[in-house]
């Protein structure tokens, strides 16, 4: 059976939706299933996650079947992506893969209530 990843992500942010755009448009080592839980809401009870969460993240269940969240899913993704594998790399990096994620965190806090403030669902 060949790997695969499955991603979550909400298009009803117009940021999430264009990064989520350019990264189906890149190669990958295994199958990507895109999983948009703004056209389907349901999708978040396949994750057993609240749905304003996979708003807020990006979610991702990765090639061994871990679920991967904020920073970390865009991790899983660079690993199947052949010419993003060196992000993946440089990401993992200790200290930096902390203060990345504690970024990541905040911008996708402000993202989040931002997208509630002007209605995107």
């Amino acid at each position: 059976m060949a790997t695969k990843i499955r991603v979550y992500y909400n298009s009803a942010c117009p940021v999430c939706n264009a990064g989520i755009s350019a990264q189906k448009r890149k190669s990958s080592s295994c199958e990507v299933i895109w999983e948009d839980v703004h056209l389907d809401n349901a999708k978040a009870e396949e994750l057993n996650v609240d749905l304003e969460l996979i708003r807020e993240r990006l979610h991702v269940i990765d090639a061994r079947g871990n679920l991967c969240v904020g920073y970390e899913a865009f991790i899983a993704i660079w690993e199947n992506s052949p010419s993003e594998r060196w992000k993946a790399k440089l990401s993992k990096i200790y200290g930096l893969r902390w203060c990345l994620n504690k970024t990541y965190n905040g911008f996708a806090r402000c993202l989040y209530l931002w997208n509630r403030a002007l209605k995107h669902w």
